[in-house]
């Protein structure tokens, strides 16, 4: 099968006071169906213009994005498109629109036409999935955080898509509300299957996926598995990025001359090494 995802030689440039300002230039990335990447990089990377190509929201100027073998730029392909990526977006207050949850993860699939009894099936299915069935019948404003973010989730599950993309959900979320939406992304893609695309500034949050790609002026500079990329701490640091918590401590006692494993992305496993290292 042909990956999900892909963008070759991928170009975008938009006018800006009098300027072209390209923010996108070249990009090559593949996503396998199945499989949870992280983008992460410094802001005006690029990231979040990558991120709204994955459902044709922007249209190349140059190059071409594949999705499940559907080319973006050809509008006989786009409803399907958007209705195989869900788009999950940082403020999830710009998303709701209706007064109860329900009816807000009911939206995309009426907006598809579907019929009744097979939305309701699916609104029921989609909160169970996030974890808020208990709260169907709650207003939206009245929720905290994490959870109008996990239920705007559930409204991209109602549409049945094969991949999500999120851009940057959890910036505006406090601890607790982060650690419910990338525990409910985790299951997603673990029991589901679902495809994850996620932009994120949270190192922590990379270290959850297959894959990290890292971007800077509107390239892929460096990609890999977390451990792989997070052992490049030098390469990360020119460009204003961090290591998640265990590979930073890891780092620098290397530097103090304690031998340690590479590789190590959580605290278990830096605890683990500590204990096994002499």
């Amino acid at each position: 099968m042909p990956p999900f995802i892909q963008t070759r030689g991928l170009e975008y440039a938009y006018p800006l006071d009098g300027r072209v300002i390209r923010a996108l230039r070249g990009v090559d990335l593949t996503v396998e169906r199945g499989e949870f990447v992280a983008l992460i990089g410094p802001n005006g990377s690029g990231k979040s213009t990558l991120a709204r190509h994955l459902n044709a929201l922007l249209i190349p100027t140059a190059g071409e994005v594949w999705i499940d073998g559907m080319l973006t730029s050809d509008p006989r392909h786009l409803r399907e498109i958007r209705r195989r990526v869900g788009m999950v977006f940082q403020n999830p207050d710009n998303q709701l629109v209706a007064s109860t949850v329900e009816e807000e993860v009911a939206f995309g699939p009426e907006n598809l036409g579907i019929p009744p009894e097979e939305i309701r099936r699916r609104v029921d299915e989609a909160l169970e999935i996030v974890g808020m069935t208990g709260y169907r019948h709650h207003p939206p404003y009245m929720l905290s955080g994490g959870q109008k973010q996990r239920i705007a989730i559930a409204g991209a599950l109602a549409a049945r898509p094969d991949c999500l993309v999120l851009d940057e959900p959890t910036s505006m979320l406090d601890a607790h509300g982060r650690q419910q939406v990338m525990e409910t992304l985790v299951r997603l893609n673990r029991e589901v299957g679902l495809t994850i695309v996620l932009i994120t500034q949270s190192m922590e949050e990379a270290s959850l996926a297959h894959r990290v790609a890292v971007m800077d002026g509107g390239r892929i500079v460096l990609e890999g598995s977390p451990a792989e990329v997070f052992e490049r701490a030098e390469a990360l640091r020119g460009l204003g990025l961090g290591l998640p918590f265990a590979a930073e401590m890891a780092h620098r006692l290397r530097g103090m001359g304690i031998p340690l494993p590479p590789g190590l992305l959580t605290v278990e496993e830096l605890a683990r090494a500590l204990c096994t290292s002499g």
